[in-house]
């Protein structure tokens, strides 16, 4: 009988599983066409003068069925589910970073040289009563990984 019941919860589970992975996706901004993403993962450098910036989010159980908004000054926006990235590219100087969840928000400045590549880690955090979220610059190395295991959305 034991082995009966733990069988029935793993089919209701396996039928489960493909409507929570679409719901995990919910929200997010579109998907990059595959030769976009595959560029984005050749870490190209930008014309002289130009930066580009990276920014993404890891994959997750915290809040991986909620997408993430975020804001870049100068206009681009998206909203990120977990293990998604998008690449822009503008002018250097200070680049200022927000992502907001419900009614929190946090935000980082990174400083983009000319012809440099910088890479931002977004991420849900948990308050005592609801989400939040937290921007940080990352390493190249960090950043890279994080990004070749990801998939890239079109920002806004």
């Amino acid at each position: 009988m034991v082995q009966r019941t733990y069988l029935l919860r793993s089919v209701r589970l396996a039928a489960l599983s493909p409507l929570l992975l679409a719901a995990a996706a919910c929200g997010a901004s579109p998907t990059a066409p595959q030769q976009a993403d595959q560029e984005a993962k050749q870490f190209a450098q930008p014309a002289p003068d130009k930066g580009a910036l990276y920014v993404y989010r890891s994959p997750g159980f915290f809040g991986a069925a909620q997408a993430l908004d975020i804001g870049i000054a100068g206009g681009a926006s998206a909203a990120l589910a977990s293990n998604t990235y998008i690449r822009i590219e503008g002018p250097p100087g200070p680049v200022e970073v927000d992502c907001k969840v419900r009614d929190k928000s946090g935000s980082a400045q990174v400083q983009v040289g000319d012809g440099q590549t910088r890479f931002v880690e977004v991420w849900m955090t948990m308050g005592w009563w609801t989400p939040g979220c937290e921007v940080a610059e990352v390493s190249p190395d960090q950043g890279r990984v994080a990004v070749l295991s990801g998939r890239r959305l079109e920002p806004q």
